[in-house]
């Protein structure tokens, strides 16, 4: 396994946890704000301690952080962000590199471009590249959805399914919402007030599920294919 959790807690956040990420598997981690879904991803980086239990990772990691813009003042460019990625320390990557990540997440036209001047959705591509930077076996994502429209969103999910299909890269891909990663996701890790719950999506998002996870009525309603929760 590249990823493994045992009896893992962060107090007061959850408690517990038993998880393993396998080589190929794209795993969404949901729920409310608070929770600790980006904490869950910070035990794993090294930026946050568990309680207690154990986190093993024998993985290359990769990780595209919560969307926060750049200050329109900052001077570097698109392509100096992710050449600092490919070889920090500002020592010369390898020739061509930087090219070929910016063109694999579809960010060649902005290469050159300040990223303070760029939109969400193009500081987000630049986020992407730079968590390729190093060919990683585990793909952290937090949010990665954040600012984008709907067809980008499409965009994105399809991509790293891409990426996880061809190079059997593993996602753990934290998310407000199932719908737009329903059709590639392989388990669902539901955080919540009252537990958490791991399984494939049929099993884990019901309405007894999310009731018993949330401590009140919950209602999962499937809607022309869409899941909603109410």
């Amino acid at each position: 396994m590249l990823l493994s959790f045992r009896d893992a807690a962060v107090d007061p956040l959850w408690s517990g946890l038993n998880l393993d990420v396998g080589a190929g598997e794209f795993v969404a981690v949901l729920g409310p704000n608070g929770v600790g879904k980006s904490t869950l991803l910070g035990t794993i980086l090294g930026t946050r301690a568990l309680t207690s239990g154990t986190v093993s990772c024998q993985a290359r990691v990769g990780f595209i952080p919560q969307q926060r813009m750049f200050p329109p003042e900052l001077p570097m460019r698109a392509r100096d962000l992710v050449s600092l990625a490919v070889a920090p320390g500002f020592r010369r990557p390898p020739r061509g590199r930087v090219d070929q990540l910016l063109a694999e997440v579809g960010a060649t036209g902005i290469a050159g471009r300040r990223v303070g001047q760029l939109s969400g959705g193009q500081q987000q591509l630049v986020r992407q590249a730079q968590a390729l930077a190093h060919d990683p076996q585990l793909l952290l994502a937090d949010e990665p959805l954040l600012s984008l429209d709907p067809a980008r969103q499409a965009a994105t999910v399809d991509k790293l399914d891409t990426w996880r299909r061809e190079r059997d890269l593993s996602v753990l891909f934290v998310t407000h919402g199932i719908n737009p990663v329903l059709h590639v996701v392989d388990r669902v890790l539901y955080l919540a007030p009252h537990g958490h719950m791991l399984g494939p999506v049929e099993e884990v998002m019901r309405s007894e599920v999310l009731s018993e996870l949330y401590g009140s009525k919950v209602t999962v309603l499937n809607v022309e294919g869409r899941l909603i929760v109410v």
